[in-house]
């Protein structure tokens, strides 16, 4: 009987933390923990842990919130989604109570955190949850441009490390927003074409004009065009401290040559298995990029 009890218990104890999991998206949370310590490595002249630390926390619980309370506004939508049905609000395994004091308690420690490393930091994430849940998550439902509005507060993670390391918001910090920024238009437009469907389900707009065709990849290609131009303008030295060497900008150029490549492929074929290829080339940029800029910078 005993054991039983313990098995019982046991499986509980996952499912909550499956659920909370779930709720606070640990992954995406960690991919914006990247950017972030990335933006701060690109900054600092002298690495100063404890604010490495309070970066990464502080990040963590800034993105935990701000998924936790889409979710909390999505539940209704979120069970006509087959990705989405299981998700722990839909399924009632998650009160929405409970589900608002972690997204309430995330965003007071996230905000707190980033206050202490100083007052600008704690600024952009407040504003970062604050338009991802009172302006893109209501938009996507209204407007194709809610990906314009969402890019936004998508790109402060990777700016918000040079702001925790500099205390200023200057042309540096404007340069790792605006790669982040135009890198999220062909990145969530694959994943708005391969969700396309099921986003029709719950009355999302999640591609150009809402519609699944040759006219939303061309967009896509364009803002990849856009986005390798932004990604290597710093080897003009024209974006402050923040510069590339001519070697970092032909491997930045290439890594956006894969993205294009599959644009384009999708572009002929119209498949998904191409937007899926073009999606992952996308998590690929983005990644190699920013550790390519870091290894760039303690070269200089």
């Amino acid at each position: 009987m005993s054991s039983t009890v313990i098995t019982d218990t046991k499986t509980t104890t996952n499912t909550l933390l499956s659920d909370f999991k779930q709720l606070t998206k640990v992954g995406l949370s960690t991919s914006v923990v990247f950017s972030s310590v990335a933006g701060y490595m690109l900054a600092a002249d002298v690495i100063n842990y404890s604010t490495l630390l309070l970066l990464a926390l502080g990040g963590f619980f800034m993105v935990g919130a701000s998924n936790a309370f889409n979710q909390i506004i999505e539940k209704d939508t979120d069970a006509l989604m087959q990705r989405t049905k299981n998700r722990p609000l839909p399924t009632g395994r998650m009160t929405v109570n409970f589900a608002m004091t972690v997204a309430v308690l995330f965003t007071v420690l996230g905000i707190a955190i980033l206050y202490s490393i100083n007052p600008k930091t704690a600024f952009f994430g407040a504003i970062s949850i604050f338009i991802y849940t009172s302006v893109y998550t209501p938009l996507k439902s209204v407007t194709p441009l809610t990906v314009f509005v969402g890019a936004i507060p998508g790109a402060i993670p990777f700016m918000l490390g040079w702001v925790a390391a500099t205390g200023n918001f200057g042309i540096e910090a404007g340069f790792l927003f605006m790669i982040q920024f135009f890198w999220q238009f062909p990145h969530f437009w694959a994943i708005g074409w391969l969700q396309f469907e099921e986003y029709q389900k719950a009355g999302y707009n999640m591609l150009p004009m809402n519609t699944k065709d040759k006219g939303a990849v061309k967009q896509i290609i364009f803002y990849t065009f856009v986005m390798i131009l932004v990604s290597i303008a710093p080897v003009l030295k024209l974006s402050g401290d923040f510069y590339i060497y001519p070697l970092t900008a032909v491997i930045v150029a290439l890594l956006g040559g894969i993205m294009l490549f599959y644009g384009f492929k999708l572009h002929k074929t119209e498949q998904n298995t191409d937007a899926r290829k073009l999606m992952l080339a996308s998590v690929l940029y983005i990644t190699v990029v920013q550790i390519v800029y870091v290894v760039d910078k303690f070269l200089h």
